[in-house]
C-alpha cells in the first residue's frame, strides 16, 4: 500500500524559495512606492538657448544659412581652424617615447601651469617673485571661475558672505555658476543701449554704492557678450573706487591674445591690479587663443596681497584649493595642457603662437571693417560705427529681438535674441549676404 506522503513528490526547498521570490517580487511590484524624482519634484530645465540656436542652424535645409551663434574661431570658409602651431606641438608630443598617460598632479602641470601664470600676471611681476600666486589647472575657463566661486564660498571670511557683482549684461554662464555655490549676485551697469558703448559713468557709481568687500567680476578683454573694453585710463579709475571700497576683483580672462592681438595689452587690467597690490582671483582660459575647445585647457590664479605673511597666507589657499580640486575633479585633464606647455615653453613656437594669434584677430577686425563699410554704404538707417568701436570675438550690434526673429525666419541668418553676433562667423562669402540682411529687416522694422 502506497502511504499519503509518497503519492506526490514533496516540492524541492529550491523550488519553494522561487515561489517565494515569484510572489515576494509581485509584492513589491504592485506595492512600489512613487519615485522620489518624479516629474513633479524635477521639473524639466529650459533648452541651453545657444546650443539651442546652434541645433536649430544644423536642421536648416537653406544653402544660405549663416550660424552666428557659437563662440568659436572659423575660418574663411566657416570651418574650424586648428593653428597650425597647435599640430606642430601636437605631433611633437604624440611622438615623444616618453608620452604617458599617468595622472596629472591635482595642481595639474607644473610646466604649464609656471608659463600660464607668467602669461597673464607677467614674467617680472613681483608677486611670482614673493610666492604670493597659487595656480591650479582647470577645466577650462570655466573650471577656473567654479573653482574661484567655489573658494571664495567657503572660505571668504566676510559674514554675511559677500555679493558678487556681474556686469550687465555678462557671460550667461557666470550667474550659473555663482549661484550653484550659493553666492548672491549683484549687477553693475556696463552696457550703454544708446551709445552702443560702455556706461562707464553708471559702472563707477554702482561700484561706488557697493557695500565694502563685495566681489567684482571684471573681464580683463574682449568683453562678452558686448565687445566693449575699458581703456587703461578707465582702468585705472576703477582700480582707484575699488580700493577706496576695499572691492575684490574677480578677473575672467577668456580672450588673452585673440582679442588683439597682443598678449601683453590684452593682460594689462589683470597686471596692473597686480601692480597696485590688489589680492585678487583669475580665471584664465586657452580654449579660444589656442583652438583647444573640446581639450578644456585652463588656469585659475589666486593671488594675494603684499605683505609679512602673503606667502604662508598663499601656502594656505593653495592647500584649500587642492582639496576643493580633487573632491571635485581629482586631476586635470593632461593633452590641453600639455598642448599649451609646449608652446609657452618654447620661444620658437610662442613666437609662431602669436603670429596665429594675430592671425584670428585680424580676420575678425577685417570682418568688423567690412561689415560697418557695407551697411554704411547701403545707408542702412541708424549708425554703425559700434561695429569697428568693439573688439574680440563678438558684437553687440543693436538689431532688437524682433530684427533677429526675422533674420532667421526670413534669411536663416542665427544669432542671440538679444542681437549679439559671434563675428568669427562670417567671412567674405556671407558678408555681403549678411549685411543685405540686415540693411532689409532694419527699414523693414522702421
Amino acid at each position: 500500500m502506497t502511504s499519503p506522503s509518497s503519492s506526490s513528490p514533496s516540492p524541492s526547498s529550491s523550488s519553494i524559495a522561487r515561489n517565494r521570490l515569484a510572489s515576494l517580487s509581485s509584492h513589491i511590484m504592485s506595492s512600489s512606492s512613487p519615485s522620489v524624482f518624479s516629474s513633479a519634484a524635477v521639473p524639466a530645465a529650459p533648452e541651453d538657448p545657444l546650443f539651442g540656436l546652434a541645433q536649430a542652424f544644423r536642421q536648416d535645409p537653406s544653402a544660405k544659412k549663416v550660424d552666428l551663434v557659437i563662440g568659436a574661431y572659423r575660418d574663411n570658409n566657416a570651418k574650424p581652424w586648428v593653428l597650425p602651431v597647435v599640430k606642430k606641438a601636437d605631433d611633437l608630443i604624440r611622438n615623444d617615447p616618453n608620452l604617458n598617460h599617468e595622472y596629472l598632479p591635482i595642481k595639474g602641470l607644473a610646466d604649464f601651469t609656471t608659463a600660464a601664470q607668467k602669461l597673464i600676471i607677467g614674467a617680472d611681476s613681483p608677486a611670482i617673485r614673493e610666492n604670493r600666486v597659487a595656480t591650479f589647472q582647470t577645466i577650462s575657463g570655466t573650471g577656473a571661475v567654479h573653482l574661484g566661486a567655489l573658494f571664495l564660498a567657503r572660505f571668504h571670511p566676510q559674514q554675511p558672505k559677500p555679493k558678487i557683482y556681474l556686469s550687465s549684461p555678462t557671460w550667461a554662464n557666470h550667474h550659473q555658476i555663482f549661484t550653484n555655490v550659493g553666492l548672491e549676485l549683484a549687477n553693475y551697469p556696463y552696457f550703454s543701449a544708446q551709445t552702443k558703448g560702455l556706461d562707464f559713468d553708471g559702472m563707477v557709481g554702482a561700484l561706488r554704492a557697493a557695500p565694502a568687500g563685495s566681489i567684482i567680476l571684471l573681464h580683463a578683454c574682449a568683453h562678452n557678450p558686448t565687445g566693449v573694453d575699458l581703456t587703461a585710463d578707465q582702468w585705472k579709475q576703477v582700480a582707484v573706487v575699488m580700493r577706496e571700497r576695499n572691492l575684490f576683483p574677480f578677473f575672467d580672462c577668456a580672450y588673452q591674445g585673440f582679442a588683439s592681438g597682443d598678449l601683453r595689452r590684452d593682460s594689462w587690467a589683470v597686471r596692473y591690479f597686480v601692480d597696485q597690490g590688489f589680492e585678487l582671483c583669475v580665471a584664465q582660459s586657452f580654449a579660444k587663443n589656442f583652438g583647444l575647445y573640446g581639450q578644456r585647457t585652463g588656469a585659475f590664479h589666486f593671488v594675494s596681497a603684499p605683505g609679512a605673511d602673503a606667502a604662508t597666507a598663499n601656502a594656505h589657499v593653495a592647500s584649500q584649493l587642492a582639496i576643493l580640486q580633487r573632491s571635485e575633479i581629482s586631476n586635470p585633464p593632461a593633452y590641453g595642457a600639455r598642448i599649451a606647455s609646449r608652446v609657452l615653453n618654447d620661444p620658437a613656437l610662442f613666437a609662431e603662437w602669436e603670429a596665429d594669434l594675430r592671425t584670428m584677430s585680424g580676420r575678425i577686425a577685417e570682418m568688423r571693417k567690412g561689415l560697418r563699410q557695407r551697411l554704411e554704404a547701403k545707408g542702412t538707417p541708424g549708425s554703425w560705427a559700434h561695429i569697428t568701436d568693439q573688439i574680440g570675438m563678438f558684437s553687440f550690434t543693436g538689431l532688437t529681438e524682433p530684427q533677429v526673429k526675422l533674420l532667421r525666419e526670413k534669411w536663416h541668418v542665427y544669432m542671440t535674441k538679444n542681437g549679439r553676433i559671434s563675428m568669427a562667423g562670417l567671412n567674405t562669402h556671407n558678408l555681403d549676404y549678411f549685411a543685405e540682411a540686415v540693411d532689409s529687416v532694419v527699414r523693414e522694422t522702421q
